[in-house]
């Protein structure tokens, strides 16, 4: 009988290297007599750079090198991933800063030695003098004067649909909300880092340390380096974890690689923790302001947004997608009447911001949540009916917004929004669980409970291939052009491949991050790498298969549709074990070029699948939270969670569930602990673990899944979405909305993260009104 792999819980392919210590990162790797980068950064958010005196660093025994932008004046900033954009260019980053800097971190000079240690003793030769100027810190100050003639309001993002003002007009309620959303960012366990060098045999430049989205980087690099691609390769190696953050082209990395090319040896760069925290992506900061206007039933009429996105200094590879995503995804699972968002895009004199784990969707569910909430607040309306009577029904799928995201219609793929929220309060048994909080409540504890939906996208085309090939002794090599950040992309591609051909998932090797291998690939971001990757890998191991079952049924005379492959065998459907049968690798020897019996059938047993699409597909879920508030500290504990995905299909359920586990953990980071604070001169203040508060195993509550598949896509051929970032996107909007209700305060958490200080200020503000109404 055929095994299907898709939809097990098989074990992982790509663990015995990390288990066993033998895993290849970054700082692993070296090449005989390279030199070590070390990069003098700014200690100044803003100013004029007087002078840079690099003369007592070149002294120094050991050092090679020491440039500043004028050594890397002919170097273009880094340009942006998805293309051109001319309103955008004069806000790209200089690889070395260019008579201003603009945020503590900024780059302004690189050291090249004979070590790591007298690199870091020259960075500190390195004497910068620089005028301080006024910063701009918060993205709803007034803008500024970024450069002569451009302003720090980069763009104003506008999305809508349908009659706002009439909304507003026919509204029985209106509600009025300002929501924030902290600062913060992936904090992978590996740094950066990078190493190069120039194989001048074949003019090859090579970079490995590369991550996440290998083809992309080095379409970028190339562009920026003058040379062709096929004469730039990218090796990825084990990644200590990517959310969004690593992948991207940073200056460090067109630095090391000008540096093999231009100094004649290799080059490598590691990136400190302290470096991590000031000056790779941090993301997330907005600050919305909401007017939604509804009838009597709670259905919402009209909704409208304006925020602004602090973007930072500069704006990095993702150019506004962020902002984009943000606005595109507000109306979530809900029928929206009438809608605006109108999202300013503005620089900030801090840390360049980019894409982090659910992108847009964490802030802007965060918003239209506590909306939702703040409606049945209004028209004392339980929670739940007045999600229910907005949701899109399932026989309204597929569902248009007539909005975009990304340049993309939104057009909702498949969903049961409602069934799905039946199932999450059956699981947790909602009636119970809240009679049990009433009584525990009137015990003197401050618990409750939360809940929040939310529309993800993952799928995002429109292109991508892969290649299978058998070789003559029966081994299965899958090319793809994804990338592994460790979410287990080498088995779940291994599953998709082995049902496709009709052979174990162990028999099969994946191939991946090699930019020589592969002309094309999207790498592994914004939960493409199951859709697209897996799909191409389908359609490529489809073909393998139909053409070994070709050549079979000419050598066993049997029509080929009473063939099938089974176990690597092609074998007449239904024959019982021991009939007849010819192996994979018979038939890939049986048509190898130099086969004598090849006939007219193309050498090699082997194809390459392409997947196209024009849309995203969108799985969705509900988020469910009980948590507990110490009125004396302000601390906040949550007992219990449950995360309900509705994933299309699951390629592997117990990868997904860690997938899901591991998002939801940095979205709780992100509603409770972390975040990025700045003093008035812009000076970072959490650039170390000691003041950039992480989640531990300690605060990490107790997870339940329900995953369900009750909607699979209809827009590829295995009916999947996507998983990574289901753990992430509503937790922050579950977690305010059950302490909201743990502290008997609708509507008192309005941004995030709720750290301790923050809600003890919120209690003792209720404390001290409660009081002053006794006294009156």
């Amino acid at each position: 009988m055929t095994k299907n792999f898709v939809g097990r819980s098989v074990t992982r392919l790509e663990d015995r290297p990390l288990l066993t210590g033998q895993g290849r990162f970054a700082d692993d790797l070296g090449f005989p007599h390279q030199l070590h980068m070390r990069v003098i950064r700014s200690m100044s958010a803003l100013g004029k750079i007087r002078s840079i005196d690099t003369s007592r660093a070149l002294k120094l025994p050991g050092v090679f090198a020491v440039w500043t932008s004028a050594d890397v004046s002919d170097i273009p900033p880094i340009d942006f991933r998805e293309g051109k954009i001319e309103q955008y260019e004069p806000y790209r980053q200089p690889i070395l800063a260019r008579d201003y800097v603009r945020y503590v971190g900024e780059p302004v000079a690189a050291v090249f030695a004979e070590n790591p240690y007298v690199a870091e003793d020259a960075a500190d030769l390195v004497e910068i003098e620089i005028e301080e100027l006024p910063v701009v810190l918060s993205p709803d100050d007034a803008p500024a004067a970024f450069a002569p003639g451009y302003s720090t309001e980069v763009a104003v993002i506008d999305k809508g649909f349908g009659d706002v003002e009439a909304g507003f007009r026919k509204a029985h309620a209106v509600v009025e909300l300002e929501l924030k959303i902290g600062r913060h960012s992936g904090v992978p366990l590996e740094t950066r880092g990078v190493l190069a060098r120039l194989d001048t045999v074949r003019d090859i430049l090579e970079m490995h340390g590369a991550a996440k989205v290998p083809h992309r980087t080095r379409d970028l690099l190339a562009q920026m380096l003058g040379r062709s691609r096929t004469s730039v390769h990218l090796f990825e190696g084990h990644t200590g974890g990517g959310f969004g953050i690593r992948g991207e082209l940073y200056p460090e990395d067109v630095l090391v690689c000008l540096a093999a090319l231009r100094l004649g040896r290799p080059a490598k760069w590691i990136e400190d923790r302290r470096e991590h925290l000031m000056a790779a992506n941090h993301s997330r900061e907005q600050i919305h302001r909401v007017r939604v206007a509804t009838d009597a039933a709670g259905r919402i009429l009209a909704f409208e947004d304006e925020f602004f996105h602090g973007q930072g200094a500069y704006i990095r590879t993702h150019g506004s997608r962020v902002v984009d995503m943000t606005a595109g995804m507000l109306p979530g699972p809900y029928m929206v009447r009438a809608f605006r968002a109108r999202g300013h895009f503005r620089l900030t004199n801090k840390t360049p911001a980019a894409t982090y784990r659910a992108p847009g969707r964490y802030e802007s569910t965060f918003v239209r949540e506590r909306v939702m909430d703040a409606i049945a607040q209004r028209l004392a309306i339980d929670p739940i009916e007045v999600r229910r009577v907005n949701l899109i029904a399932k026989s309204d799928m597929p569902y248009e917004q007539p909005i975009d995201a990304l340049g993309e219609k939104i057009v909702y793929d498949s969903g049961d929004y409602a069934g799905l929220l039946d199932k999450t309060l059956a699981a947790v048994n909602w009636d119970e669980l809240q009679t049990d909080l009433r009584r525990r409540r009137a015990e003197g504890e401050a618990v409750g409970v939360g809940l929040a939906m939310f529309i993800e996208k993952s799928g995002l085309g429109p292109a991508d291939s892969a290649r299978v090939t058998v070789d003559v002794d029966g081994a299965v090599e899958l090319v793809t052009g994804g990338a592994s950040l460790g979410q287990g992309f080498e088995t779940t591609m291994a599953q998709i491949c082995a049902d496709g051909l009709g052979v174990d998932y162990k028999s099969v090797k994946v191939i991946h991050g090699r930019t020589d291998l592969i002309a094309h690939g999207i790498g592994a971001h914004s939960s493409r790498a199951s859709v697209m990757t897996g799909s191409a890998t389908h359609i490529a191991a489809t073909k393998v298969k139909d053409k070994a079952i070709q050549v079979a049924s000419e050598f066993m005379q049997i029509p080929v549709g009473d063939l099938d492959v089974i176990d690597g065998h092609v074998v007449r459907k239904g024959a019982p074990a021991g009939t007849p049968s010819m192996s994979l690798a018979e038939i890939a020897r049986t048509i190898a070029p130099t086969s004598r019996v090849r006939g007219h059938h193309e050498p090699g047993l082997s194809a390459e699948g392409w997947f196209f699409t024009d849309h995203m597909v969108f799985p969705y879920g509900v988020h469910v939270a009980v948590v507990r508030v110490d009125r004396s500290t302000g601390g906040i504990a949550i007992e219990r969670y449950l995360v309900a995905y509705d994933i299309g299909r699951a390629i592997n359920p117990v990868m997904v569930e860690g997938q899901i586990t591991g998002g939801l953990a940095q979205g709780i980071g992100g509603a409770l602990y972390e975040e990025f604070n700045y003093d008035q001169r812009g000076t970072p203040l959490s650039v170390t673990f000691a003041d950039y508060l992480m989640i531990t195993t300690m605060e990490m509550p107790p997870v339940s899944m329900l995953i369900t598949e009750d909607a699979p896509s209809p827009r590829n051929p295995l009916g999947i979405k996507g998983a990574g970032e289901a753990g992430t996107n509503a937790a922050g909007a579950a977690i305010a909305a059950a302490i909201d209700h743990a502290i008997g305060l609708p509507g008192a958490i309005v941004q995030l993260p709720v750290t301790p200080e923050r809600m003890y200020q919120i209690l003792r503000s209720r404390s001290e009104q409660r009081n002053r109404s006794t006294i009156s």
